[in-house]
């Protein structure tokens, strides 16, 4: 079905087509706002002109579109004007390119011849001839049960190389981005064993056992920390000082080992024993130590360390002299 110049263009003011020139100024545009290959019943389309190097301020009339009655192309809206380009000089008016659409829409299938679009610019009557008629197809019917075809699912294509090698190529980045920061993190915590490693077993367990220099510790639900805190601070100078494996031995078997040392002297030995006995009575049995009994953890632990450590350096001087 074939429609013909079912919109009118009426210029404002009236008087257009009586003043200035008339001229040819080049074909409309018919653009369809929904991204498909073809219009169809209910899409909206932008008809319309482009005006080019528009100086600025320069007086402008467009035409007033009359709807037809009964027609099945509605007219959306009014007229829009947008600047594609603007060309600034100094002390020169600026200069526009406008695009100038209205929007159409058709709810019958067939061909719409669109009428030409005049536009009175400064005086003269420039006119847009229409360059095609607008084409609306209905949706395809079944012949069968003539009723409309159902939406066809969308088409899965394979993929191809090209689009799945961006995401390979991702994926193997972010792998080794991880990696390297998995190294990087392994290198810090590795230099920060050596640096502590490197330090002498004496000067390690005195720094540790500093750390818990304070009252707030005898408190009864910190006491586990603390005893926990100092007895593995002891555990780790037995270990380098002593050759015992004191980590992995229980209290027993730590004194066992050390028993009979030449270098720990028998009160130090039993003050020590006692504070390891009592630490695990407070981390395994809930027990509670006195004030009285806290109060002497650290000066026994770090009596401890300094002894033999002293010990130590007497019998390495004792060896040098012979």
């Amino acid at each position: 079905m074939k429609w013909k110049l079912i919109i009118s263009a009426l210029l404002l003011p009236a008087l257009c087509y009586a003043q200035g020139r008339r001229v040819e100024a080049g074909e409309t545009f018919l653009e369809p706002l929904q991204k498909r290959d073809s219009v169809l019943i209910a899409d909206q389309i932008r008809y319309g002109v482009v005006l080019k190097d528009v100086k600025e301020n320069t007086p402008l009339a467009l035409p007033e579109f009359k709807q037809e009655k009964e027609s099945p192309l509605e007219i959306v809206g009014s007229w829009q004007l947008d600047s594609t380009r603007v060309s600034r000089k100094k002390e020169v008016p600026a200069r526009y390119d406008i695009r100038a659409s209205v929007v159409l829409s058709a709810f019958w299938g067939g061909t719409y011849e669109l009428p030409d679009i005049p536009v009175l610019l400064d005086g003269d009557t420039l006119v847009f001839r229409a360059a095609e008629p607008l084409e609306v197809k209905e949706l395809p019917v079944d012949m069968e049960t003539f009723q409309p075809n159902d939406i066809k699912p969308q088409v899965k294509f394979p993929y191809t190389f090209k689009e799945i090698f961006p995401w390979v190529l991702g994926v193997l980045v972010l792998a080794a981005l991880i990696y390297l920061l998995v190294r990087w993190l392994q290198s810090r915590r590795r230099a920060a064993i050596e640096k502590e490693n490197a330090e002498p077993a004496h000067i390690r367990a005195l720094r540790k056992l500093d750390a818990y220099r304070s009252d707030k510790f005898w408190a009864p639900e910190k006491q586990k920390t603390f005893y926990s805190g100092v007895t593995d601070a002891l555990r780790e100078y037995i270990a380098a000082r002593f050759g015992v494996g004191a980590m992995e031995m229980t209290t027993a078997e730590i004194f066992t080992a050390l028993k009979g040392d030449k270098e720990l002297p028998a009160d130090l030995y039993e003050e020590m024993k006692d504070l390891f006995e009592r630490a695990d009575f407070v981390k395994f049995a809930k027990f509670t130590a006195s004030d009285e009994d806290n109060a002497k953890v650290l000066p026994g632990a770090v009596r401890f360390v300094t002894t033999t450590y002293q010990a130590e350096l007497e019998e390495e001087s004792k060896k040098e002299e012979d």
